[in-house]
C-alpha cells in the first residue's frame, strides 16, 4: 500500500513518558496528560495497566493539510486514489471532497461522456487509481465472468482487459446463489508496486474441477505477475482440515496489510458442504508460503461484503454459524488476529454473543456484515469494533479487549430485520455515527426505511443509539462523504436490486439531499450489497455490463 510516515521509536517513547509516574499500576496515570500522536491521532487515555497512552486514530477522511486526509492513522493525499474497499483498511466508507454539500449534491446525473463496457455482474466495490496506466487516472473494475478492466478514468473506455480463466457455472456447483461465479470479493491495489491482487473461482474443465487461485496483475498492463496465481487448495491446509474449493466462497474484500495479503472466505447460499471461515495471508514476497487460520468447526463463514479490517496492527474479521458445536469454536464472532494471520484463542481477542448457539442453531449469523472499526473521543473505552448481525441487533466491544463469549460493551436492537451490508462509519460534531442497510427497529418519530443510523455515545462505557433512518429502494452498502473529514456529512447508497439509482441523506439527520436523478439517471441493474465510491468529484456505481459515473 502506499507508504506511510511513522513517528521515530525514540520519539513514541517520549510520548509516552508523558503518560507514566511512579509506584504501583493504578497510580501510575496520576496527573498525567496524553497529546495526540500526530495530525491523524486524537489525544488517547492513560491505561493504568500498562502505564501508557491510547493512540486513537482520526476518522478516515479527516483534513489533515491542504489536499490530505486521514487513513487507518496515516495522511495521504485526499479526494484522489480509491485502493480498497470502503477506502481505508479500517473499512469506514468515508471520503473527502471540499465542494461536495449538501446543497451541491442536488446536481448529481449520469455522466454521459463516460461509457464503460464490461462482461459480466460487477459484485465487487470498483476501484479507481491516480497515475494508473499510461500515467492516466484509471476506473478498475471485476466481474463473475473473471474478467478485470483497467478503464479510462476520462472515457470510460478499456485500457487493458484481463481473463482470470473460466469461471464456474451454478449448475456445477453443490448451491449458491450467483451464476457464474468468477470475481466477487473486492480486489486492491498497491500503487507502489503497481499490482492488482484478486482472488476469483476458476475451473480448467468446464466446472469439473473448482479453484480458488489469488493473482496479482500488473497495474500497467494486466498481466499476471511471475510467480503467482497462488491456488489456496494446493497450497493451504490445516491438521484436520482441508480447503475444499467446491464448497468455499471467496465474497468479502481482500485486505493488504505490511506486506501480507489477506483473504477471507466462507461458503455457498445454502450452506453446503464441510466448508470453514477461512483467513489466508500471503506473503507479497513469497506468495508460494501462505499460511491460513479456519474455524474449528464446520461453517462460521467469513463471507461479509468488507472483509478483513485492520487498524494497521491487528486484522478484523466477522464470522457465520458454525454447524453441530457444543462449545464455542470460532462462529458467530467478531475475531482479532496479528499478522500472519495468527489468532490467539484469548478471550481478548474475540466477542460472541452469550446466545451464539442458539444463533448457530437459527442460521442468524452475525458474519454478514463485516467489523467497523471507529474512535469515538470522550468515551471510554474510545477504541471500539462494531458488529452488525442477522438478528438485528448492534454490537459494541473495546478492541483493546474483545471480551469473549458475552463481552460487550453495549448490545441494541436497531433493526427489524437481517443486517448484511458493508456498513460505513462517520462523525460530525453531533457524534459518531454507523450507517448500514436494515429497516430500523426504534427510528424517530416519522421517520422509516431501509437505511439507519445509529450514533456511539461518547460515554462510559459508550452505548449505541438509533439517530436516523431513510429509504435507499434496495440492498445496497452506503459509503460518506464530508467537506472537511465531519462537515455537510452525506450518506450515499444505491438502491440495488431496487430502484437502481444513487441517494443521498443528510448524515446527521436522515434527510433526503439527493432522490436519484431524473429519468436518464437509473444506473442498471447492481448487485446486492454493491457500494458506490467517489474519486475526484465523481462517484462510481459498478452494473451488469457495465461501469456507471455521476457527475454535478
Amino acid at each position: 500500500m502506499t507508504p506511510r510516515t511513522r513517528l521515530p521509536a525514540a520519539a513514541f517513547a517520549l510520548l509516552l513518558a508523558g503518560c507514566q509516574g511512579s509506584g504501583t499500576a493504578p497510580a501510575t496515570c496520576s496527573g498525567a496528560v496524553c497529546t495526540a500522536l500526530d495530525s491523524c491521532h486524537v489525544a488517547g487515555q492513560c491505561d493504568p495497566s500498562t502505564s501508557s497512552c491510547t493512540n486513537p486514530a482520526k476518522a478516515d477522511g479527516t483534513a489533515c493539510g491542504t489536499g490530505l486526509a486521514c487513513s487507518a492513522g496515516a495522511c495521504l493525499p485526499a479526494g484522489s486514489s480509491v485502493l480498497e474497499h470502503h477506502n481505508g483498511s479500517r473499512r469506514t466508507g468515508l471520503y473527502l471532497d471540499a465542494s461536495l454539500t449538501r446543497a451541491s449534491a442536488a446536481t448529481f446525473h449520469v455522466d454521459p461522456t463516460f461509457q464503460a463496457a464490461v462482461t459480466g455482474a460487477v459484485y465487487a466495490q470498483v476501484l479507481y487509481v491516480v497515475d494508473g496506466p499510461g500515467g492516466k487516472d484509471a476506473v478498475v473494475a471485476a466481474t463473475e465472468e473473471n474478467y478485470v478492466y483497467a478503464l479510462d478514468a476520462a472515457s470510460g473506455a478499456p485500457v487493458w482487459a484481463r481473463s482470470l480463466g473460466s469461471p464456474v457455472a451454478l449448475s456445477k456447483l453443490p448451491c449458491g446463489n450467483i451464476d457464474p461465479l468468477g470475481v466477487t470479493g473486492t480486489p486492491v491495489v498497491d500503487p507502489v508496486a503497481r499490482r492488482v491482487y484478486v482472488a476469483a473461482m476458476t475451473t480448467p474443465d468446464g466446472g469439473t474441477t473448482k479453484r480458488h487461485l489469488v493473482f496479482a496483475l500488473s497495474l500497467d498492463d494486466g498481466s499476471v505477475v511471475q510467480g503467482w496465481p497462488v491456488d489456496v487448495s494446493a497450497t493451504v491446509s490445516l491438521p484436520g482440515t482441508t480447503f475444499d474449493s467446491s464448497v468455499q466462497n471467496q465474497r468479502g474484500a481482500l485486505a493488504l496489510v505490511d506486506g501480507t495479503l489477506y483473504v477471507p472466505y466462507g461458503g455457498h447460499y445454502g450452506d453446503c458442504g464441510s466448508y470453514h471461515g477461512w483467513i489466508v495471508g500471503i506473503p507479497v514476497a513469497a506468495p508460494s508460503s501462505p499460511s491460513a487460520w479456519a474455524t474449528g468447526a464446520v461453517g462460521g463463514g467469513m463471507w461479509a461484503p468488507s472483509g478483513v479490517a485492520s487498524d494497521g496492527t491487528s486484522l478484523y474479521t466477522a464470522t457465520g454459524n458454525t454447524f453441530g458445536a457444543t462449545t464455542w469454536l470460532g462462529g458467530e464472532a467478531l475475531l482479532r488476529f496479528a499478522a500472519g494471520p495468527v489468532f490467539s484463542g484469548a478471550a481478548a481477542d474475540y466477542f460472541a454473543p452469550s446466545n451464539w448457539k442458539e444463533l448457530d442453531d437459527g442460521d442468524v449469523d452475525i458474519g454478514g456484515t463485516g467489523p467497523v472499526l471507529v474512535d469515538v473521543p470522550g468515551a471510554r473505552p474510545s477504541e471500539l469494533v462494531v458488529g452488525l448481525g442477522k438478528d438485528g441487533n448492534a454490537y459494541l466491544a473495546s478492541r483493546a479487549d474483545l471480551g469473549g463469549v458475552g463481552g460487550q460493551l453495549d448490545v441494541a436492537r436497531v433493526a427489524s430485520d437481517e443486517i448484511i451490508n458493508a456498513a460505513a462509519s462517520y462523525r460530525t460534531a453531533q457524534g459518531t455515527y454507523v450507517v448500514f442497510k436494515g429497516s430500523g427497529s426504534s427510528c424517530p418519530s416519522g421517520q422509516s426505511g431501509d437505511l439507519t443510523a445509529v450514533r456511539i455515545t461518547a460515554t462510559s462505557p459508550p452505548g449505541v443509539v438509533t439517530a436516523w433512518c431513510a429509504n435507499q429502494g434496495g440492498l445496497g452498502s452506503p459509503m460518506v462523504t464530508t467537506t472537511d473529514g465531519s462537515a455537510e456529512a452525506i450518506v450515499w447508497s444505491v438502491g440495488a436490486e431496487g430502484d437502481e439509482r444513487l441517494h443521498g441523506f443528510d448524515g446527521d439527520t436522515g434527510q433526503v439531499v439527493f432522490g436519484g436523478g431524473g429519468a436518464t439517471d437509473a444506473l442498471g441493474y447492481v448487485r446486492r450489497y454493491h457500494t458506490p465510491v467517489l474519486a475526484k468529484g465523481r462517484i462510481f456505481v459498478g452494473a451488469d455490463g457495465a461501469v456507471r459515473a455521476l457527475v454535478r
